[in-house]
Order: C-alpha cells, then sequence, then structure tokens
C-alpha cells in the first residue's frame, strides 16, 4: 500500500507547492473571515510541515547521492532545468523552514493588527522560496530563489515592523543582501559560457583551473558572506531584527542567516576545493574577529533585540569555523549548530516578543524583577538563556563541541579563540537574564500582568522538546548528514 502511495508522498515539488496553493486560496478569500484567514494559514503550514516529515522518515541514509530527485524542463535550448533533490546536508534546513513557520503563524495570531491576510500570504510565500533554494539543484534557479526570498522579507519588515524606522531598516536589509548577490550572478553566466551548463552534479565533476577557482570563489563569497552575516557586512541584521516584527525576527535568525552558509557548504566548497584552501586562514581571521567583536559589541547594547541579533552573528561565524575546519567532524558540527541556532536564537526573540506585547518597549532599563510576577516566563527563558551559553545537554554543547575538535585539528590558535567567544556569549547571556528577570520590580513602568497564556506556552515547547532531543540523543541527526559530509569531505579531498 505505501508503495503504491509513494509518488504521491514523496513528491518535493508538491512540498514547494503546497505553502504556494495556501496562499492562493487564502488570496480569494474576502478580509473580514479573519479567522478562517488564521486557520487556513495554521493548516496550510502545519500539513507542510508534516509532509516534509515523511522526507526525512523516507530518507535513505545509507547513500551520498542526492534523493527524491525530479526534472522538469525550463529552458530546454540553454539546458537550463528546474531540478530538485535533497541530501543529508540540505534535509534539515527543509524541516527546519517548515517547523517555523506555523510558530510564526501562531506568534502573529492576535499581535498583528493590520492586513492580517496579507501577513499569512507573505510567510506563506517565504516558505515556499526557501524550501525551493535548499533544494534547488541547478545554479541559475538557485540564485533566482536565493534572491526571491528578499520581496516577501522585504515587505514582512516594511509593513509589518514595529517602529518608525522599518522602511529604512527595510531598504538596508533588501539592498546589502542584493548588492552582494550581484557578482555571484555574474559567476553564474560565466560557469554556464563556460560550461554550458548549471547543473550542479555536472558542475561538480568539472575541474576549473586554480586562477578561475578564485575569481569565481570571491564572487560567491560577497554573496554568502552578507547572509551568513560576517564582518564587516553585518549592519543590516541589528538593524532589520530591531525594526521587524516578532515572527520576521524568528525567519531571519532561524532561517534566512543559513542561507549564506549553506550556499558555502552546497557551492563554494565542493565546486571550488582549492581556492576554499586558499582562502580558509582568511574565512578564520574574518570568523575569530566577528566572534569576540560582536560579542564584546552585546554587552554594551541596550535594546533586548539587538543584543540577540549582535550574538546571532557571534554564533554563525562560529558555524563558518566549522565549515572551513574541511573535516566530517567540524561539517557535521556545523550542521547541528546551525539547526540548534534556528531554535535556540529564534525562541528568544519570542521572549522579547512576549514583553513587548506587553509593555511596548525593548530597552533593558525598564525591565527588573519579572520572576515575581511571570514565573513561567521567567523558566523558560531561563532554559533558552542556558541553551544559547551552550550548557551540556542543549543542542548547541554538541555543535559547538564538533566545531572545537574539528578546528582544533586545522588550527588550534583559532579553535583557543573561539572557545573564548563561549565565554563572552555566557557573560552577555546571564548578564541579560539578571537584568530583565531579577533585580527590583519597576512598577512605575511594568504593569502588573498575566504569565504566559496557553497559546504563546504551546508555541514554546517544541522548542524545548527540539534543543533538549538534539542535546541528550543527536545520533538521529547525525547518521542522516554523515554520508553526505563523508562523501563531500572526500570529493574535495580535504583529508
Amino acid at each position: 500500500m505505501l508503495q503504491f502511495l509513494a509518488p504521491f508522498y514523496s513528491n518535493l515539488s508538491g512540498l514547494i507547492l503546497c505553502p504556494l496553493l495556501g496562499s492562493i486560496i487564502l488570496f480569494v478569500i474576502p478580509d473580514p473571515r479573519i479567522r478562517l484567514i488564521r486557520s487556513i494559514g495554521l493548516c496550510t503550514s502545519s500539513i507542510t510541515f508534516l509532509y516534509s516529515l515523511l522526507f526525512w522518515i523516507q530518507f535513505d541514509n545509507s547513500t551520498a547521492k542526492f534523493q527524491f530527485v525530479e526534472t522538469i524542463r525550463w529552458l530546454p535550448y540553454s539546458n537550463i532545468n528546474f531540478y530538485i533533490g535533497i541530501d543529508g546536508i540540505s534535509l534539515f534546513f527543509v524541516v527546519l523552514t517548515t517547523f517555523l513557520i506555523p510558530i510564526c503563524i501562531l506568534v502573529g495570531w492576535s499581535s498583528i493588527k493590520s492586513y492580517k491576510k496579507e501577513y499569512m500570504i507573505a510567510f506563506l510565500i517565504c516558505e515556499s522560496f526557501m524550501i525551493a533554494v535548499f533544494s534547488m539543484l541547478d545554479l541559475l534557479l538557485f540564485y533566482v530563489f536565493f534572491e526571491s526570498v528578499l520581496i516577501p522579507m522585504f515587505i514582512i519588515i516594511g509593513v509589518w515592523g514595529s517602529r518608525q524606522r522599518k522602511i529604512q531598516a527595510a531598504y538596508q536589509f533588501f539592498l546589502y543582501t542584493l548588492l552582494g548577490s550581484v557578482f555571484m550572478l555574474l559567476a553564474i553566466l560565466f560557469i554556464f559560457f563556460q560550461t554550458g551548463t548549471t547543473d550542479l552534479q555536472i558542475l561538480l565533476t568539472t575541474e576549473f583551473s586554480e586562477r578561475r577557482q578564485i575569481l569565481l570563489w570571491i564572487a560567491f563569497f560577497a554573496s554568502f558572506s552578507v547572509k551568513v552575516p560576517m564582518v564587516p557586512v553585518h549592519i543590516w541584521l541589528p538593524e532589520a531584527h530591531v525594526e521587524a516584527p516578532t515572527a520576521g525576527s524568528v525567519i531571519l535568525a532561524g532561517i534566512l542567516l543559513k542561507l549564506g552558509t549553506y550556499g558555502f557548504l552546497r557551492f563554494s566548497i565542493p565546486m571550488f576545493p582549492e581556492a576554499t584552501l586558499y582562502f580558509t586562514p582568511f574565512i578564520y581571521t574574518l570568523s575569530v574577529i566577528a566572534i569576540i567583536y560582536t560579542s564584546l559589541t552585546t554587552i554594551r547594547q541596550i535594546d533586548l533585540k539587538k543584543i540577540i541579533a549582535y550574538s546571532s552573528v557571534a554564533h554563525m561565524n562560529f558555524v563558518t569555523i566549522g565549515m572551513f575546519s574541511l573535516n566530517i567532524q567540524g561539517i557535521e558540527g556545523s550542521i547541528l549548530l546551525m539547526l540548534s541556532h534556528g531554535m535556540v536564537s529564534s525562541a528568544p526573540f519570542l521572549c522579547v516578543g512576549v514583553l513587548y506585547d506587553r509593555h511596548k518597549t525593548r530597552l533593558v532599563k525598564y525591565y527588573g524583577g519579572l520572576v515575581s510576577t511571570m514565573p513561567i516566563f521567567s523558566t523558560i527563558f531561563l532554559f533558552f538563556t542556558l541553551a544559547n551559553m551552550s550548557l551540556p545537554g542543549t543542542s548547541s554543547f554538541i555543535g559547538e563541541f564538533l566545531i572545537l575538535v574539528g578546528a582544533f585539528q586545522r588550527n588550534s590558535l583559532v579553535a583557543t579563540l573561539a572557545a573564548l567567544g563561549m565565554i563572552l556569549g555566557a557573560a552577555y547571556s546571564l548578564w541579560l537574564y539578571n537584568r530583565v528577570i531579577f533585580g527590583n520590580f519597576k512598577p512605575k513602568f511594568l504593569q502588573k500582568f498575566s504569565d504566559l497564556n496557553r497559546r504563546e506556552f504551546l508555541i514554546f515547547f517544541p522548542f524545548i522538546v527540539g534543543v533538549i532531543w538534539m542535546g541528550v540523543y543527536p545520533e538521529v541527526f547525525l547518521e542522516c548528514m554523515h554520508t553526505s559530509v563523508s562523501n563531500l569531505v572526500q570529493h574535495g579531498k580535504f583529508d
């Protein structure tokens, strides 16, 4: 029976189209029917998540080949096709995307007051584009969807942002990320005119000269480094986070930052192995500077969202150190830390959203003594603060430990300096928690209010389960990605 149904539930293009279909249904529903609009948005995103789990269940761990592959002729005379498939590297990014979108819709359930239908449509379209990015095996179409994600995110920040500077932040986000990608488009066109194809599997078997590899690697780096973001092209991120609605911050931290690191893993490292080795010291230098600089900057911030935004930059540069250690432990650790960051960084933004919904301020100085009025919130915030510090037993610990193991094999000095970032991370995490949760209650600024309601608790619960599961039993995740990562390392002859 299952074999008979396989073509219907193992169709990757169906997973991409599912959110788009939901957004079309929402588009034709009249605006006054808010309850129906919310229900359709939540049901569509939940079905997409359950659909994505079927790919994880059916995934074959024993092969490094791309699975659930589909090819749809797009520009046949140019040899450019809609070519999709997933392997152990991209599988969990698809699942993470579909996991976070229902939560984003629940976050805006009551806090979004205007354009509610358009809010749902924007997130569903964004989900469809992001799934396409993580499953696309054609270089040109990867670029198309990579940039298409900017459009719904630009609208989300510009329309539903919380302050007057939201338009400026939306333009800054859009222009920073778009301008960096122009160089990647030029590199893709160069590759196409040299090889006659943009098919990733053919390009992985194509050898470029060392000089060309270096030039192409720089062009791809210009695009991916902005998305990570790496210092000094990180300025757009804190601004975008502060101005974005809570759900927008969750998508930015949870998925959009992974597009850059995923691009390195999928294209830059396997296609240009000699250039990757050549630029590894450069990446190490930038990453270590970013970890220490942004961690120190975090301690100086007074806005709750900016504190979490700068800590995200530090964590993502930890990921780049793991990826460019170019060994199995480092790369597997970087993928695990990206998945962990998708939960551990998104949840504090949700915590800030809970406080902002009640008080309409994100400045730390107005908060204090919340443990006496919000005990459940304080406990959950403590859990994610400890997870952000990479406490053993949480998902971040596994990722950072494997990254340090991998980095130490390549360069012990880099691993030591990166570990300094963990110490600074503990400093700003505990400082923030102590200021907000403990200390004197400030009735002048804070009114007596209720703790988390049932909807808010249900939003946090999946994050808690995911962080503990990944921290206690990471084997479930590692066994799916191991064969693909081993193939990546062997293909580049990095060992």
